[in-house]
């Protein structure tokens, strides 16, 4: 058995397959579990899923319905998020909180949370490939995610590293939009055996837990049965089943081809990377994978696929190696926002960006006085966000620093309004409004945004969720949408925005 299935290695985290039944309930309820997308700090969870989790007392949503969600339109709330500065979109979606927590009482009851750890300690019997992307939680005081990203960091860039020892080649791929193209069906076939779960006895059979929750993702979005919703951990464990299930269906086609050594697979969620010291072996392992995930509906990304008989270099991202080698700063503060503008240009929505535009926000925040001439740095910052939306919240935390600077307001108040011009070119611009609006609300407060959840922040009516399929009140009551923006938080909020309130989403230059 793997280190995964045994539980995390780290003695900062524990994996959740260590958990008992109630402990898994605890830790996917937690609010930074509902929703794990980068968000400003007066976004609040925990009231709406403890209010919810209160009328259900543990239970499921018989007898407080209409009708089944899945007749109704927008159930789920989708923040859209821009990709790639053009045409290229992430749904994020706040799963409707009433299913969410239903979903998550029928997985973690005692019986069902046993039969899915039995599936993952099946999934993991090949020592040779890695699964090192199941959900963790923190026991160091840090937030769950920043474990999540030191793990990504041990496991992947630094595990790959170390096993240049022992190989000479190295090739990475990655499946092409995961979360969108999972088939539902295809988790019963992982908790219960493809073969069983299309007996027709057992199709509609309503106690099996792969049935349960294949129909409650359906019930999330309007009876589709191709994609899961993206930005929650619970929906990180679901795909982690059913990419655990081509795990094992991958080591039994490994088994029968004959490649029963000299390899490795390292598996964080969807991205893939081969260690061997033939090259055919490597393509022919590949090849295996693309058959393993095609029986899922799944494809491998061949636009990402990519070989190397330099397993060190090829192990950390390009990006990384080439900021290591670049002149990185500067004296000049327009000279050094250039630097990173170049790597920008170069190395798109990287994790080396993120880290380059860290040191800068840092560099910045430090400085007690005004900064002379922002308006050139502010143009730069908000280009490379338009291009790079991956930089959202540390932009955001630069442009709040570099505004603030501004010393005549009308002058301020008209920067605000080309920049927020500048991002209406994009479609799917959900995520960026949301940042943006931290940025202005704290300057100006009668910025419009027509994105839902920015007419919460900024006290208007808005409804995020569909509760028409919903017959109790009470239940109602508790999804009152207005619970998730803690007006203390945001009316306390500080012009310039502070490192500690972006320090996790910065810390993820643990990607580069």
């Amino acid at each position: 058995m793997t280190d995964e299935a045994q539980g995390s290695k780290f003695p900062g985290q524990r994996s959740i397959l260590e958990m008992t039944h109630g402990e898994a309930r605890d830790f996917l309820l937690k609010a930074e579990s509902y929703f794990n997308a980068d968000m400003p700090p007066y976004f609040v969870f925990g009231d709406l899923i403890d209010g919810v989790c209160q009328v259900l007392d543990g239970n499921n949503l018989k007898g407080l319905t209409k009708h089944s969600p899945r007749n109704s339109d927008s159930v789920n709330y989708t923040i859209l998020h821009n990709k790639d500065g053009k045409y290229s979109w992430r749904p994020f979606q706040l799963i409707h909180p009433a299913l969410y927590v239903s979903l998550v009482n029928r997985i973690t009851e005692e019986d069902h949370w046993q039969q899915i750890c039995n599936c993952f300690q099946e999934f993991t019997c090949n020592e040779r490939l890695s699964c090192v992307s199941m959900p963790v939680e923190s026991v160091s005081g840090q937030k769950d995610k920043a474990e999540q990203i030191s793990h990504w960091w041990h496991e992947i860039e630094q595990r790959s590293i170390e096993l240049s020892i022992d190989y000479e080649y190295l090739i990475q791929t990655d499946i092409t939009d995961c979360y969108g193209a999972i088939y539902t069906h295809s988790i019963a076939w992982a908790l219960h055996s493809k073969s069983e779960a299309k007996k027709t006895t057992n199709r509609r059979n309503s106690n099996l837990i792969g049935n349960i929750i294949d129909s409650s993702i359906q019930d999330m979005r309007n009876g589709q049965t191709n994609g899961i919703p993206q930005g929650s951990v619970l929906m990180d464990l679901i795909a982690e089943i059913v990419l655990g299930y081509a795990d094992r269906d991958l080591s039994e086609r490994l088994q029968n081809t004959g490649i029963v050594g000299d390899y490795h697979i390292l598996r964080y969620r969807d991205d893939y990377r081969v260690f061997v010291n033939n090259p055919q072996v490597g393509e022919a392992v590949v090849k295996l994978i693309a058959e393993s995930t095609m029986e899922l509906g799944l494809k491998l990304n061949s636009l990402k696929t990519k070989a190397s008989n330099d397993v060190v270099s090829a192990s950390i991202k390009n990006d990384k190696l080439a900021w290591i080698v670049r002149k990185q700063a500067a004296k000049d503060l327009q000279q050094h926002l250039m630097n990173i503008y170049d790597l920008a240009l170069a190395f798109p929505n990287s994790g080396s960006l993120m880290k380059a535009l860290t040191k800068f926000y840092k560099r910045i925040s430090r400085r007690n006085k005004p900064l002379k001439n922002p308006k050139p740095l502010i143009a730069i910052t908000v280009n490379i966000a338009f291009r790079n939306p991956k930089t959202y919240a540390v932009c955001a935390a630069i442009l709040s620093k570099l505004l603030d600077s501004i010393e005549r307001e009308e002058d301020r108040l008209d920067t605000i309004q080309r920049i927020k011009r500048k991002f209406t070119q994009i479609p799917n611009t959900g995520h960026m409004q949301i940042w943006l609006q931290r940025v202005t609300f704290p300057l100006d407060r009668s910025v419009i945004y027509d994105e839902p959840i920015c007419k919460l922040v900024a006290g208007s009516a808005s409804h995020l969720w569909n509760n028409d399929w919903i017959s109790s009140n009470e239940l109602k009551e508790a999804i009152t949408a207005t619970k998730i923006v803690n007006e203390t938080i945001r009316d306390a909020l500080a012009p310039v925005i502070p490192p500690e309130e972006v320090e996790l989403f910065l810390s993820r230059s643990f990607y580069g």
